[in-house]
């Protein structure tokens, strides 16, 4: 009876998705010259077209950041959210943060990745998709990052980029 109800949970639950602001960036970016940022993009599109597959979740976070720049490229960018869930970015997810830094499982620096993280974390997010592979994307700092995590009592959030996330959902 209860593998019956996690088949048909999991059939009918779509996984949650934490947009961090690369994706919208590079989904309505001018194509690149660049062959790299030029494959991120068209993979970013690619799996674009996959998204009802997810629920997919911002936080004002990324809307900042998505409205900042050139007018244009932002009112793009802030178009392909509008209809994006929004996350608070809460106390908790503030202390998580904060940790992520204090443990440097992250740079200093990085306060408003760590915030990514943490506000998915806190929030139950199955994945947090990213082109960021400096700072969240980083298989060497993705372990710290779970320790941390894992301590605090939380379950990770599985970072990765687009084409990480789109082959799963391309065997299907």
């Amino acid at each position: 009876m209860l593998q019956n109800y996690l088949v048909y949970n999991m059939e009918c639950e779509k996984p949650k998705v934490y947009l961090e602001t690369s994706i919208p960036s590079y989904l309505t970016a001018w194509p690149s010259r660049d062959l790299i940022k030029a494959a991120n993009q068209q993979i970013t599109h690619e799996w674009w077209q996959l998204r009802e597959k997810f629920e997919l979740y911002i936080s004002q976070i990324v809307i900042q950041e998505a409205s900042s720049g050139n007018e244009n490229a932002a009112f793009r960018r802030l178009d392909v959210l509008k209809n994006v869930s929004v996350l608070d970015v809460s106390e908790d997810s503030q202390n998580l943060a904060k940790e992520l830094l204090y443990q440097n499982s992250m740079p200093k620096k990085a306060v408003i990745d760590a915030l990514y993280i943490a506000i998915s974390v806190i929030n139950g997010i199955d994945y947090l998709l990213t082109w960021n592979c400096t700072h969240i994307a980083n298989a060497f700092m993705r372990k710290k990052i779970e320790h941390v995590c894992i301590n605090f009592g939380y379950e990770p959030t599985i970072i990765c980029t687009p084409n990480e996330l789109m082959e799963v959902y391309n065997e299907e």
